[in-house]
């Protein structure tokens, strides 16, 4: 008697959010996957084939390929929706803000540390900045890792006020409007 490996199943995917079918309900664009679902698997979704017959479908998906491409075309004359990331199960990335925090805490009697946070948002290479923070206040200044695995930088002494300047000279894309400072535990803009 011969006997036969098992085969691997055949998932079937949503073509537009890429989830299967049977979850598509579930998923953050089920208005948009509607059309595809009635064309591919209309046996999943009987109530849908109810709320519109095929040629509403068709002409439902005609609109939503002529929008891709509309979009595609247009290039910057139009404003396009930024391309969200998704991760899986649908749930959307949030991009970060571009803020620098700057936040001062008290070590021992009188000793401060300065952490800047964020510099790498707006593409400084925070080594460089770390060297730069170092000769201009004459301290210490080091990068290390947060307490949520994001690096910052740490200056040795009660800068807080005066890098601000800095930073909005030495990097002028860095505008001071994107520079905040928690005190007592609030967020306050620097500007």
């Amino acid at each position: 008697m011969a006997e036969e490996k098992p085969q691997p199943v055949q998932v079937l995917y949503c073509g537009v959010c890429g989830l299967p079918p049977e979850y598509c309900e579930f998923g953050p664009e089920f208005v948009k996957c509607k059309p595809w679902l009635i064309q591919n698997v209309p046996d999943l979704y009987p109530d849908l084939l109810k709320e519109g017959d095929g040629k509403e479908a068709d002409k439902v998906a005609n609109q939503l390929q002529a929008t891709s491409i509309s979009n595609a075309g247009a290039g910057s004359s139009a404003p396009q929706p930024e391309e969200v990331k998704r991760l899986p199960g649908g749930k959307i990335k949030k991009k970060d803000k571009q803020e620098i925090v700057i936040e001062k805490t008290t070590r021992q009697k009188r000793k401060c540390i300065t952490t800047i946070k964020g510099l790498e948002l707006f593409g400084i290479k925070l080594s460089d900045a770390s060297k730069k923070f170092g000769k201009k206040f004459a301290t210490g200044a080091s990068v290390v890792k947060g307490p949520t695995e994001k690096e910052q930088i740490d200056v040795q002494g009660d800068i807080a006020y005066d890098i601000v300047d800095f930073i909005t000279e030495t990097w002028p894309n860095v505008p001071e409007s994107a520079v905040f400072f928690i005190e007592d535990g609030k967020k306050v803009p620097a500007a």
